[in-house]
């Protein structure tokens, strides 16, 4: 009898191309194409991928949109726009399996606009498509982004948990601020470690994950975020190393559960 396929998630995850042209003044990828993520992940019981803009391709989503064309309906991806973008691109990206738009207010070439701006500019188009809106920030940007989600109807995604690194300290009132996201319908990305301040095994972080846990509850998806454009192309960590924080600080059952769970901000 045939065993059938993984079904898990690994929600953030970039495809790169060596050849494709990309904004100066930060890392130049390699080739990581999809199937090298796709076999790495069924390796570990994930079948399921979220394509998300890297910054340093801009909002040209090429790479990713030929990506999510290779097996209709099988992932699902997160963009970067920019304010020229057309309803009818919109509608095709989500044909396509698009499900988000990412703001990056953190790498050296992110989206450097005043986010209120673009926030206002994009709620209206996200909205009726069931969008949410993807934030990579550091922690003290969250109450400007708590204030900007309230009574918005849009969902708000948090990147690489929020941005609650070490140096975060544990009365920061970022930490009020997500705790009144979470209780808005927020969503939290378990990922991105080594982003935080933290060493491998990342067991510092632990408590702040707990602590997060006990507000978004099943609003929470795990990512790899391979790559991991942070390291040498020659020294990509394993992928599990990504994975094993959340079985620390949730327990083999819940962490299962969690990645094996159908998020329904990608439906």
């Amino acid at each position: 009898m045939t065993e059938p396929a993984p079904a898990g998630w690994d929600c953030h995850v970039h495809v790169f191309a060596a050849s494709a042209p990309v904004r100066d003044g930060h890392y130049r990828p390699v080739d990581r194409p999809l199937a090298q993520i796709e076999a790495t992940a069924e390796a570990h019981g994930v079948r399921h991928l979220v394509l998300v803009q890297p910054s340093v391709y801009g909002s040209d989503n090429t790479l990713l949109l030929d990506a999510l064309a290779t097996e209709p309906g099988r992932h699902r991806g997160v963009v970067v726009v920019d304010d020229t973008v057309t309803d009818a691109e919109l509608d095709a990206m989500h044909a396509a399996g698009v499900r988000g738009v990412r703001l990056n207010r953190v790498s050296p070439v992110g989206d450097g606009a005043d986010p209120a701006r673009r926030f206002d500019a994009l709620a209206p188009r996200l909205r009726p498509r069931g969008w949410h809106l993807q934030w990579y920030t550091d922690a003290a940007q969250l109450p400007a982004i708590a204030a900007l989600h309230r009574d918005s109807g849009v969902t708000c995604v948090l990147d690489h948990l929020a941005g609650f690194g070490l140096a975060v300290p544990d009365d920061h009132p970022a930490w009020r601020a997500a705790e009144a996201l979470a209780a808005g319908g927020a969503w939290l990305k378990l990922s991105g470690w080594y982003r935080l301040g933290a060493q491998a095994p990342y067991a510092g972080l632990v408590p702040r994950i707990r602590r997060l846990a006990a507000w978004f509850g099943e609003r929470m998806v795990w990512g790899s975020d391979w790559p991991h454009t942070t390291f040498a192309p020659e020294a990509m960590p394993p992928y599990a190393q990504g994975w094993q924080p959340v079985v620390d600080a949730l327990g083999p059952g819940a962490a299962r559960a969690l990645r094996g769970r159908p998020p329904s901000i990608y439906r």
